[in-house]
């Protein structure tokens, strides 16, 4: 598959953010309108299937309930509290940009605060588990990281539920953080999630949004820059089947000098009417010199029916950077590498699998936790075996 990385000082000219959006950043739902589709952060989302999320019927309705669980290292010092949503904690590291984001900030009372302690270096992940059992729930949880801390976090979505979360990860100056997000939902899920990152002074953010169950999952990372010399990583792997409406808008706001920014995002879509929609928005302020960013979006369509919506944007207010670019591409199989491989004897349906897995290693590599891994694989190689049963 070619990648086409398109000119992005016309692209910036074409469309800001600003204007691509129905209304400013509030925690209050009431200064949101009720989306009709026909905006730009709804256009690709079916409206239909969020089952009154967006339009305040769900809260209204709220009654089901979800299974969660926190585990932290032994002796590691991390704290878990439940506050209450107006707890100063809740928040700083942003504010919800639609409606739905709003309408779960507003329909919580109390939130998750997860704290690790400055310079701890934890040698395994924080996890924190989020079953559902059905009906309508809404949550929010913030990871503050202490400086000079260096810890890896998992979150892990099972089961089934109708859910919109807000989750936090205010990261301290020096410190260095993974985030690995599962969604592995049942096929009747919907869950809608803003992740909003506020990265300090020198620190690092590394995040990897996994996604390959639900019915309807649009996750929207964001990434803020506290101080200058931070770094983010978003990495992103999702396998969207029939049927399924699986979509990943992010956002990196540059508005610190010497930051840097990576994105990289893969997906692979199979049987009829499989929907993966991908919006990547990178924004560079006058404020920011120094910063080199790029974003890449690859997807490879297995079957026909499938249906793939990739929209890289860059936007530049400075012409003093280190470097800005961006690609996205979409294709079926390439021909050649199933002839190399099929030319060895390798027989036609394995050489595919082959393909699709290594179409995803790398992205699988930046996890870094390996029973995570090893799941994922076994994950892929199940959804490999249904493309061509």
């Amino acid at each position: 598959m070619a990648e086409a990385p398109t000119n992005p000082v016309a692209l910036a000219a074409e469309s800001t953010v600003a204007t691509r959006m129905s209304a400013p950043p509030s925690f209050d739902v009431a200064d949101f309108p009720v989306p009709t589709g026909r905006e730009e952060e709804w256009r690709f989302t079916p409206l239909e299937r969020l089952r009154g999320l967006h339009d305040g019927s769900a809260a209204a309705t709220a009654g089901g309930s979800v299974k969660a669980e926190v585990t932290t290292p032994e002796g590691s010092g991390v704290t878990v509290e439940t506050v209450s949503r107006d707890d100063a904690r809740v928040g700083k590291a942003g504010t919800p940009v639609d409606r739905v984001a709003a309408q779960a900030f507003s329909a919580v009372e109390k939130a998750t605060v997860i704290t690790v302690p400055a310079e701890a270096v934890l040698t395994e992940p924080v996890r924190v588990s989020v079953h559902g059992e059905g009906g309508v729930t809404f949550g929010h949880t913030v990871f503050r990281i202490g400086a000079f801390a260096e810890v890896v976090l998992v979150l892990d979505h099972t089961g089934d539920t109708v859910r919109a979360a807000n989750v936090d990860f205010v990261v301290g100056d020096g410190a260095k953080v993974t985030v690995v997000s599962v969604q592995d939902w049942a096929d009747t899920a919907v869950h809608c999630s803003q992740h909003n990152a506020l990265v300090g002074r020198d620190a690092t953010f590394k995040s990897v949004v996994v996604t390959f169950g639900g019915d309807v999952v649009r996750i929207h990372p964001r990434v803020t820059y506290a101080g200058p010399g931070g770094e983010a990583e978003l990495y992103g792997l999702y396998f969207t089947d029939g049927g399924q409406h699986q979509e990943h808008r992010l956002l990196v706001d540059h508005s610190a000098p010497n930051c840097r920014s990576n994105v990289a995002y893969k997906g692979a879509l199979q049987g009829a009417d499989a929907h993966a929609v991908w919006i990547g928005d990178v924004v560079i302020q006058a404020a920011a010199t120094g910063t080199d960013t790029y974003e890449l979006n690859r997807n490879l369509v297995l079957t026909d029916g499938a249906r793939v919506d990739s929209v890289p944007n860059l936007e530049i207010e400075t012409g003093e950077i280190a470097g800005a670019g961006h690609a996205s591409a979409t294709g079926r199989f390439e021909d050649e590498q199933l002839f190399y491989l099929m030319a060895r004897g390798i027989p036609e349906e394995e050489a595919r699998r082959l393909v699709v897995r290594g179409f995803f290693a790398e992205l699988i590599q930046q996890i870094g936790v390996p029973d995570v891994e090893e799941r994922l694989i076994a994950k892929l190689t199940a959804e490999l075996e249904r493309s061509i049963a």
